[in-house]
């Protein structure tokens, strides 16, 4: 397993539920209120999950090796990444400041929340899309195989010194619930590796 393949298997949980979100927005639009519980699990996800451990990852360990191997921040392809990390953060908030009076069943706030859901949807897939096809490509080329077994035992410490043993179970559960309730295929690919953030 190579921490590219890492990154990408979690991208794929990720996805997963970007598709229960914009499910999640798109019944609150239509019934003028907001699931709150399922919206409330999902955005727990993408803080949990999606930023703190595989956003982690990128920002402290992977960003910083291809910047000390000839990648430049400014105007180069990690800023570019840490720019769009930053967005989807101001997406996050701006779905948790609207969620409760959402759930509520304030009409306001289910559009806001739902704009907010949308745009983020369309940034990740975007900024996923852009990492498996064009950064990591160029990151591995660039890392020695010695630099790219660095990089995933790097990973390896994040799962069990900064998130704790077992978060990527109970994160990868709330992301299968959520798919099942709304009726989203789950990412099956991951189901066969342990050790790092979405990974059965």
């Amino acid at each position: 397993m190579s921490a590219f393949l890492v990154l990408k298997n979690e991208h794929r949980v990720i996805e997963q539920v970007l598709n229960c979100l914009e499910k999640i927005a798109e019944e609150g639009v239509k019934g003028d209120k907001l699931n709150g519980e399922a919206a409330g699990q999902a955005l727990e996800f993408f803080k949990y999950f999606a930023d703190r451990c595989h956003h982690g990852k990128e920002e402290d360990h992977l960003f910083p090796m291809m910047e000390a191997n000839g990648f430049p921040r400014e105007g180069g392809p990690t800023g570019v990444m840490l720019y769009e990390h930053d967005l989807g953060r101001k997406h996050i908030q701006g779905m948790r400041t609207q969620l409760a009076a959402a759930s509520a069943g304030n009409t306001e706030a289910v559009l806001q929340f739902a704009g907010h859901a949308r745009d983020y949807v369309r940034l990740l897939r975007d900024h996923i899309n852009k990492e498996d096809h064009c950064l990591f490509a160029m990151a591995e080329r660039a890392l020695s195989p010695d630099k790219q077994a660095e990089l995933y035992a790097a990973f390896e410490r994040v799962e069990t010194e900064h998130m704790g043993e077992g978060t990527h179970e109970r994160w990868l559960a709330v992301a299968n619930a959520l798919a099942e309730q709304y009726d989203v295929p789950r990412a099956t690919e991951t189901a066969n590796h342990s050790g790092c953030c979405g990974h059965h």
